[in-house]
């Protein structure tokens, strides 16, 4: 099997993996744990205060969704280019 075969596989199985969730759970709130932890704190103590606040709100929910995505883009892609790099360092060494 040639190499651009395997990657157009890969390619398809990534979309369908995002995309089957969202057709078989179409009115499912896709929402995070943060959300439920929150309102399990003060089920548990209604009168709890935060220690801290956030500095800077995002307009909604979708920005901070783009924020977190980018936010794990950029740390990948760090963690990645330094795993190549010293790939590559040590395959010039040998």
């Amino acid at each position: 099997m040639k190499l651009w075969q395997k990657n157009t596989i890969l390619i398809v199985l990534v979309v369908l993996l995002a995309a089957i969730p969202l057709v078989l759970c179409r009115d499912a709130a896709f929402g995070g744990a943060d959300g439920e932890a929150e309102s399990l704190i003060y089920e548990l103590n209604p009168d709890y205060e935060p220690i801290s606040s956030p500095l800077l709100e995002p307009a909604s929910g979708e920005i901070e969704s783009l924020l977190f995505a980018l936010q794990a883009a950029i740390g990948s892609g760090v963690v990645f280019f330094c795993i190549g790099y010293l790939v590559g360092k040590n395959r010039k060494e040998s």
